[in-house]
């Protein structure tokens, strides 16, 4: 069996993923020996500042929203979800290298999940509108900025998300186990979606309530 899994093994770490490896680490948080989940999570909320900091502060200029033939668009929240489509796919590319790599079907060392997870909880919890409320002065621009125009971020909606986040993707409901059994990079980030999703709406809950 050893000489048969020796070439196997070999084979399988000949030309090492070096980008792949880096993506899905999140640029090499991943390697930190404890908790290298809250890290990946950590980096997922900084993903989540950044937008506004890229398109706005940088430029000076306060992110409106656009009329588009008879629709208001709001820019940010576009860009927003271009970044969630970016980091999901390309979680899902980096994990799948990485776990053929190292042998693994859920590497610990993979954050990229966290990561992409974390934005999107920060996202639906934060972006989705509350209806019934109209936007206040409270909602002026913050020394963080806005996740979407209507939406400023608020510390303790941050450190919320942060932890709703992390007991939704340790506890895993249904069906994010389930989604572990997808194939490769797809089962590794998948349940960290359905994670995504449920502390989402727990902080958008807390947002409509004015908790």
């Amino acid at each position: 069996m050893s000489a048969a899994g020796g070439p196997a093994r070999s084979s399988a770490r000949k030309g090492k993923p070096i980008l792949s490896l880096f993506l899905a680490t999140s640029c090499g948080l991943g390697y930190i020996p404890k908790a290298p989940g809250t890290f990946g999570s950590l980096a997922g909320l900084v993903l989540a500042l950044l937008p506004f900091q890229l398109l706005t502060r940088r430029s000076g200029m306060l992110v409106q929203t656009v009329l588009i033939r008879g629709v208001w668009i709001d820019p940010l929240l576009v860009f927003q979800i271009y970044v969630t489509l970016c980091v999901a796919l390309l979680g899902v590319w980096t994990a799948t290298r990485a776990a053929r790599y190292w042998q693994e079907e859920d590497p610990q060392r993979v954050v990229i999940d966290e990561v992409s997870g974390q934005h999107i909880t920060l996202l639906l919890g934060s972006a989705l509108p509350v209806w019934w409320r109209p936007a206040t002065a409270s909602w002026a621009p913050s020394r963080m900025g806005f996740i979407t125009y209507q939406s400023a971020l608020n510390w303790k909606y941050l450190l919320l998300g942060l932890i709703l986040f992390r007991v939704f993707d340790i506890w895993k409901p249904f069906p994010a186990r389930q989604a572990e059994s997808l194939p490769a990079g797809w089962g590794i980030m998948a349940d960290d979606w359905v994670a995504a999703i449920y502390a989402g709406l727990v902080l958008w809950i807390a947002r409509a309530l004015g908790l």
